[in-house]
C-alpha cells in the first residue's frame, strides 16, 4: 500500500471517528481542530491526539518537520472541522472533489471562467507551498460552508499529499480543472 493510500485510509478512519462521537465530545473535538486552521502540524499540543493517534509510523516525521502525509492529514482534518461548523449534516461526502465543489459556487448562467470563484480557485491551484495552499484552501472551504456544499475530504487529503511532489502536482491540477469546467448540466442531459 502506498503512503497516499495509507493516509487516505487514515483520514477516512479519523473522519468516521469524528462523525460518530456523541454530540458534546464531537463539538469539542471539532472546535479544537478549527483552532489548528492556518497553523503548522504539531504546533498545537491539544490537536496531537486528533490527528496523530494511531497514525501509521511510516507517515510520521522522524526529523521534527512535518512529512507530506502529516501536512495532508492535518489540513484535511482541520479544514473539515471548519467546514462542519454550524452544519447539521456531514460536509464530507465521497465523490465530491474540490473542482466539482468549487464549480457549484459559480452562480447559475455565469461563465465559470469569468467568475470570481475561478480566480480564487486558480490562486489555490497554483500555490506551491503548504502554508500558501492552506491559506487559499481555507477561503474556499469557508465559501463551501456558506453554500452548504459538501467535499470529499479523503480525496482532498490525497490531493494535498500529491501537491507536495513536483511529478504529481500537474495531475492534481488537471483533475481539479477538469472537474471545475465540467458542466453539470451535461450529466443531467445524458441521464434524461
Amino acid at each position: 500500500m502506498t503512503q497516499r493510500q495509507q493516509l487516505q485510509r487514515y483520514v477516512a478512519v479519523r473522519l468516521h471517528w469524528l462523525q460518530t462521537l456523541p454530540e458534546h465530545p464531537r463539538k469539542a473535538q471539532l472546535a479544537d481542530l478549527r483552532r489548528g486552521v492556518g497553523r503548522t502540524p504539531g504546533e498545537l499540543p491539544e490537536l496531537w491526539g486528533a490527528f496523530l493517534q494511531d497514525m501509521p509510523e511510516e507517515l510520521q516525521s522522524t526529523t521534527g518537520n512535518p512529512t507530506p502525509a502529516e501536512w495532508a492529514i492535518y489540513l484535511a482534518l482541520t479544514l473539515y472541522a471548519l467546514h462542519q461548523q454550524g452544519q447539521t449534516s456531514p460536509m464530507h461526502k465521497e465523490g465530491e472533489g474540490l473542482g466539482k465543489a468549487a464549480r457549484q459556487l459559480v452562480p447559475p448562467g455565469q461563465d465559470p471562467g469569468e467568475s470570481s470563484i475561478q480566480k480564487r480557485f486558480n490562486a489555490l491551484a497554483t500555490a506551491t507551498q503548504m502554508p500558501e495552499i492552506s491559506h487559499h484552501l481555507r477561503g474556499m472551504i469557508q465559501l463551501l460552508r456558506a453554500g452548504g456544499i459538501t467535499l470529499d475530504y479523503v480525496q482532498l487529503a490525497g490531493d494535498l499529499y500529491d501537491l507536495q511532489f513536483p511529478d504529481a502536482m500537474p495531475h492534481v491540477r488537471l483533475r481539479w480543472g477538469q472537474d471545475f469546467y465540467h458542466d453539470p448540466k451535461e450529466e443531467n442531459t445524458e441521464n434524461a
